[in-house]
């Protein structure tokens, strides 16, 4: 890996409806997925890691650069230079009351939903490659809860705290263990709606 920042910000906040939709595109959330896993690079070593042409990574990245998302980091010779994410994780709410942000916003949450279901769906075709203690290890399921709404952002925070001791090791390799990989963690907890007898929240005027 690449020499950078000994510490991220934690992350960033998008607000602005027209950074929602910038950064809702499969090769921009690419970019700096990469970026906080194997940067900093340049946009030529953006080009091999996602198969793109070095003119288009290039593009997106002055994009993802515009709106905060990436910054220019310290080093490269002539035009390569190398880029850096500017945070660790990308925030953003659906619940603003500006239509505009909120439209966007949900947006952005419907994209990303795509572009983490399509690298599940991959990850699920190549399955079979992986050693079987990995193919063991790997979680595909879910789960039915009741809860209200404060149990639900409960269960959130208590996901949070058990997953923060592994965050040391995205910032220093030499904490990673040996047989280490990387590994994508995906959080979704939704009101289904579509499961017969499940009382609808709205319906009780709240």
């Amino acid at each position: 890996m690449s020499e950078h920042r000994d510490e991220l910000p934690r992350s960033v906040h998008l607000t602005d409806p027209r950074a929602l939709r910038a950064y809702a595109h499969p090769i921009r959330m690419a970019l700096v997925g990469l970026l906080r896993g194997e940067g900093p690079f340049t946009a030529t070593r953006a080009a091999e890691l996602t198969g793109e042409s070095v003119a288009s990574c290039s593009y997106h990245l002055r994009i993802l650069a515009k709106y905060g998302l990436v910054e220019q980091a310290p080093g490269g010779k002539g035009r390569e230079k190398p880029w850096q994410a500017t945070a660790r994780y990308t925030q953003w709410s659906d619940t603003s009351e500006d239509p505009a942000v909120a439209e966007a916003a949900t947006a952005l949450s419907m994209a990303t939903a795509e572009h983490y279901l399509t690298r599940t769906l991959r990850a699920l075709e190549q399955r079979h490659t992986l050693p079987r203690q990995w193919q063991e290890a790997e979680q595909f399921g879910d789960t039915l809860f009741h809860l209200t709404p404060e149990e639900l952002a409960g269960l959130g925070r208590g996901i949070d705290e058990l997953l923060r001791p592994y965050e040391e090791r995205e910032k220093d390799p030499a904490r990673r263990p040996e047989g280490a990989r990387p590994v994508s963690v995906l959080r979704i907890a939704f009101v289904d709606r579509e499961l017969p007898g499940t009382v609808n929240p709205d319906s009780r005027g709240e």
